[in-house]
């Protein structure tokens, strides 16, 4: 009998939420004036049904269904917008659209808005991601970092569980991170110092309004990247409601308020736990990391031209090694992988003044990482001696930009200052074995001034027909002489486009990018308490890109680009020979070793998409990236394959949503094998080698001459919302690789303990080897609860 009455009161539910209709908010002005404006006509896209603003700039779109929605605002005079997308509940938030006076009035010309987003600057290689992938991408949890995957030029790591972003070929440290203007050093948990890579997310989705992703014609104020920008846009809080949202996603639970405080402040706040550790324990896997993180957003409007925005992210993190389970590839993984304990934060503000044509920003952050790693031989911490590893690591940067950007009719100016401030500290003693056994016991404390200067100049022809950019930057710092030239990292950029025939657009960019290499690098020192690497320089990289793309209307795009990127003054490890841009995918540090510039690289190829968008009903994005990823040392030698050179990676996602609010995703995912370098069998048999690190060395005579098969996986993801007067709850399962495909990696090469010549002297005693076949691949459910009052 209860049973039968929970399933009636459960069924009147569904038929509540199925006829539940919501209404729409919100207010107009002109950008320039901050004046609200009148007899704006603003549509939800994809219904046909909208609503004109009142006197006061104010709007109300009536019965409107739950889903995610963007809104088209006209008005003649103006240039027609497309808004963000927004979740319609019992929680939709009041919108703010802001409009811009068209510059000069035409006869017989009608411009068409977009929702594929193009702008002056980056007319090339610019994706905007919204609401509806970033909830629900299948495959991806909600990790922004996995979103982004489904992009042209966008590589992913079929081997571990691993979050490295490697953009058109190029390694994991090249990529920059901003939360609404304020720069973070990375956007994932047990991040690999120097390198910025992980395994998990660090920013909530539920923060996140829209990201913007460059992989080429980065902005000039966004500096100190080689291969991409994500741009983060992030929620405001609701100035009308306060709400409460509880996530349960694949590896952790996460509560979600934002709302408001008095009549001018917002805010937005998120809290993390995982659950990981206890999920590997039961798993038997041998890792057991457990995070914890949070974020808040606070935005002050003191009034209509002055307002201030706070921002903080932190994470704590813990990585702890299970002993107790059993088995080669688990003594594998125990014998060198590191006990890993990582705090790390930011805190930012921006302060922005509307005067007019004119927009001043200044912005204000700190961000701080503490990162230890630990390391016995055999695990055995019984005693001092078995200690290969200890390490401490502390970064701090002090951040300052200002700026200003004007609008004249068809121009805009953008151009401004950076400052900068950072602390290296670094405590190590390390066991490293060469040609023989080494000890490195260093103090490094590292202070750098950093300073930057950019501009840049936009033009948009009357009926944007043609746009064009101009932009330049240059950077320096106090580390060593020749960076203190700012001549010396004069970086120019210039992008054009133009509309060869309705909506079919040929855009082009050049530039030239400089990137300062990790502070692990430039403060490592030897035993004598010298600075190693001191006559390191900045990585250059030219970037050439030429693309075309076609919308058929309003509702598709089609585009092929192709790309060219010249790397030089790479940093190369004396000890191994190959680039320092070719690590960083896995646990640890990168850098903490002698490097010279001499390095140089390229990486080419082509990209095409398909991106196909019906309101409340298909979000479908398909990709091909065929490309080369190859450095030498020096400028005479032959180019050899990098660590990254997959050579084609293929995507297809889409996400259908059915009536009653039901959706069904699938990805397919295809990457080409990357090459991988064969093992010194005799290296790394020795038992001093073996005890310095507990792996195999390889050969790097051979570097890379060996490639993995190809992979590919499907991911399928089915989601259902209820949606009621005064909450919402919603239920996904997201099931990664269903097929169970396998990829097949290099036979690890392992020491079986075993000292086969025990009366030899200690220098060439040897272990007896072992091979343990590798292969990865499983198929991995998750079931995720969302629900929000």
């Amino acid at each position: 009998m209860k049973k039968v009455i929970f399933l009636s009161m459960l069924l009147a539910f569904c038929m509540l939420a199925y006829g539940q209709t919501y209404r729409i908010e919100g207010t107009v002005i002109d950008k320039t004036s901050r004046k609200p404006l009148e007899f704006v006509n603003v549509l939800v896209v994809g219904l046909g049904i909208g609503s004109s603003t009142d006197a006061e700039g104010h709007f109300s779109v009536e019965q409107v269904p739950p889903g995610i929605y963007r809104l088209q605002a006209s008005m003649l005079g103006y240039k027609t917008v497309f808004t963000s997308e927004y979740r319609v509940n019992h929680r939709t938030p009041h919108i703010q659209i802001e409009m811009e006076e068209e510059g000069t009035q035409l006869e017989r010309v009608t411009v068409t808005a977009s929702p594929f987003q193009k702008v002056a600057e980056s007319p090339v290689s610019l994706r905007v991601i919204g609401l509806q992938e970033i909830e629900k991408a299948p495959g991806a949890n909600r990790d922004i970092s996995r979103v982004v995957q489904n992009y042209p030029g966008v590589a992913f790591s079929p081997i571990g569980y691993r979050n490295d972003l490697i953009v058109r070929g190029g390694g994991p440290s090249e990529n920059r991170f901003y939360l609404d203007g304020v720069e973070i050093p990375n956007i994932n948990h047990f991040s690999t110092q120097g390198a910025s890579g992980g395994p998990v997310g660090l920013i909530d989705a539920d923060l996140i309004r829209n990201v913007k992703f460059y992989s080429d014609a980065f902005p000039a104020n966004r500096g100190n990247a080689l291969s991409s920008v994500l741009d983060f846009s992030l929620r405001d809080g609701d100035m009308e409601h306060n709400s409460l949202k509880a996530t349960l996603g694949a590896s952790e639970v996460a509560l979600t308020s934002n709302g408001h405080l008095g009549d001018k402040t917002s805010y937005l706040v998120s809290v993390r736990q995982s659950y990981l550790q206890m999920l590997f324990k039961v798993l038997g896997l041998p890792l057991l990391p457990a995070y914890t993180d949070a974020s808040f957003k606070l935005k002050t409007r003191f009034d209509a031209r002055n307002e201030l925005t706070l921002l903080g992210l932190g994470g704590i993190d813990r990585m702890k090694l299970n002993f107790d389970i059993e088995g080669e590839d688990a003594e594998y993984i125990l014998g060198y992988l590191p006990k890993i304990n990582q705090e790390t934060f930011t805190l930012g503000g921006v302060y922005r003044h509307y005067a007019g044509p004119h927009v001043q920003s200044v912005t204000l952050s700190h961000s701080y990482l503490n990162n230890r790693n630990l390391k016995y031989h055999d695990n055995d911490e019984s005693s001092e001696d078995n200690l290969t590893l200890r390490l401490r690591s502390v970064e701090q940067e002090t951040k300052l930009r200002m700026e200003n950007t004007s609008t004249w009719n068809l121009w805009k100016l953008n151009a401004g200052v950076e400052l900068n401030y950072s602390q290296y500290s670094n405590t190590t003693y390390q066991r490293v074995f060469t040609d023989e056994v080494q000890i490195f016991d260093y103090r490094t404390n590292l202070d750098i001034f950093r300073w930057g200067l950019f501009a840049s100049m936009d033009y948009s022809a009357p009926d944007e027909r043609f746009t064009a950019s101009l932009g330049v930057r240059t950077d320096g710092n106090n580390y060593n002489d020749k960076m203190k030239e700012l001549w010396r990292q004069l970086s120019p950029r210039l992008s054009v486009s133009y509309r060869l025939i309705d909506r079919l657009f040929l855009s082009g960019h050049m530039g030239l990018y400089y990137q300062l290499p990790p502070y692990t690098a430039l403060g490592f020192k030897g035993n004598d308490g010298s600075y190693l690497n001191r006559n390191l320089d900045y990585i250059s990289v030219s970037q050439e890109s030429v693309g075309l793309s076609w919308q058929p209307n309003g509702n598709m795009e089609i585009s092929a680009e192709g790309f060219y990127k010249f790397y030089r003054d790479m940093p190369l490890s004396v000890s191994d020979g190959i680039p320092l841009a070719c690590k960083g995918n896995d646990y640890g540090v990168i850098g903490n070793e002698q490097l010279i510039s001499t390095a140089e690289g390229r990486s080419y190829g082509i990209e095409m998409m398909f991106k196909w968008l019906l309101v409340q009903r298909l979000n479908l994005s398909s990709s091909l990236t065929i490309f080369k990823s190859e450095f030498r040392d020096g400028k005479e030698g032959d180019y050899v394959p990098s660590a990254w050179d997959n050579r084609f990676i293929f995507n297809v996602s889409g996400t259908y949503n059915f009536p009653k609010n039901w959706s069904v995703g699938m990805k397919i995912s295809c990457i080409g094998g990357s090459p991988y370098t064969p093992y010194d069998v005799e290296k790394s048999s020795l038992v001093e080698a073996w005890n310095a690190q507990g792996k195999a060395y390889y050969d790097y005579d051979r570097y890379n001459t060996e490639r993995l098969p190809a992979f590919g996986q499907l991911d399928i993801r089915v989601d259902k919302m209820f949606y009621w007067k005064k909450c919402m709850f919603g239920v996904y399962l997201d099931i990664q690789n269903i097929t169970a495909s396998k990829l097949r990696q290099p036979d690890v090469l392992m020491s079986t303990g075993q000292i086969e010549n025990p009366t030899a002297p200690l220098s060439e005693r040897r272990y007896v080897m072992k091979s343990i076949k590798q292969e990865s691949g499983t198929l991995l459910p998750t079931l995720g609860i969302t629900f929000e009052y």
